[in-house]
């Protein structure tokens, strides 16, 4: 994949993890993305730090959304 698919990916993730958010009115925990330092905005940045930066965001995006599945909702 070229460096400027993977920010467009990048920049696709960040606003999946926005209307996430705002659907569910709750705020991700994405602590390891954010540590990163790296957003899709960061053209100055590697390729390698935009794909470690997808990497990690696409993870906690999942995990966020697997445990809203697993998680019952009151009746």
């Amino acid at each position: 994949m070229k460096k400027q698919e993977l920010i467009h990916l990048h920049g696709l993730l960040a606003e999946i993890k926005t209307r996430y958010e705002t659907q569910n009115d709750r705020t991700l925990d994405c602590a390891d993305y954010e540590a990163t330092g790296v957003r899709p905005t960061s053209i100055h940045r590697s390729k390698t730090d935009h794909q470690e930066a997808v990497f990690k965001l696409l993870n906690e995006i999942t995990d966020s959304m697997e445990e809203d599945t697993l998680t019952p909702t009151p009746n």
